[in-house]
Parts: structure tokens; C-alpha cells; sequence
């Protein structure tokens, strides 16, 4: 694993930062089924993970066009981190795009 140079505010494990990283390879690859598997599958053992919700969000916003999907997980967020300004964007963004703004 290679050094970082942010803080884990999160406190995520080795093994959830190690998941992260291979749903966000996934993603750049476009394995976007690989990735949705690894990110549910984390959820399962992580339910209010803001970093797995809000990469859920991300992949069924921006690249499965699932806006509906993406606003839950960002309400999600939302409902644990309430300040959470990235989430509130993108949210918005997706609720406009329902035509629920």
C-alpha cells in the first residue's frame, strides 16, 4: 500500500482504503458492475460509511445515469454528515436532472 498524504478523517481500515481504491480502479476502467459488487458488498458490513455511500452515489450518478439511486445514497450522506457540501451538490445536481429540484 502506498503512503498517504491525507487524512483519514473517516478512520476507514487498511482492508476498507484497500476497497476503496479497487472500486475506484473499477471505475476508471470502466468495470462498472466490478465496482457497484465491491462497493455493496462494503456497505453490508459498513452501512453508514460516508465514503462507500458517497462512491455509490458517484457511480450511479455520473456513470449509470441512475439519478434516483445516486440522490438516496447522497441523502444518505446527507442524513449522517449533514455539512457535507459535496454531497449536497451533487445531490442537487441529480435532483434537477429527476426534475425535482
Amino acid at each position: 500500500m502506498t503512503e498517504r498524504t491525507w487524512e483519514n478523517i473517516y478512520e476507514l481500515t487498511d482492508e476498507q482504503l484497500e476497497k476503496l481504491e479497487e472500486a475506484e480502479s473499477l471505475m476508471e476502467g470502466m468495470d462498472l458492475s466490478g465496482a457497484e459488487r465491491v462497493l455493496l458488498t462494503m456497505l453490508e458490513g459498513a452501512p453508514d460509511c460516508i465514503p462507500v455511500l458517497s462512491n455509490l452515489g458517484y457511480l450511479y450518478g455520473k456513470h449509470l445515469s441512475e439519478f434516483e439511486n445516486a440522490v438516496e445514497y447522497y441523502n444518505r450522506v446527507l442524513e449522517i454528515e449533514p455539512d457535507n457540501a459535496w454531497a449536497r451538490d451533487a445531490r442537487r445536481r441529480y435532483l434537477r436532472y429527476i426534475g425535482r429540484d
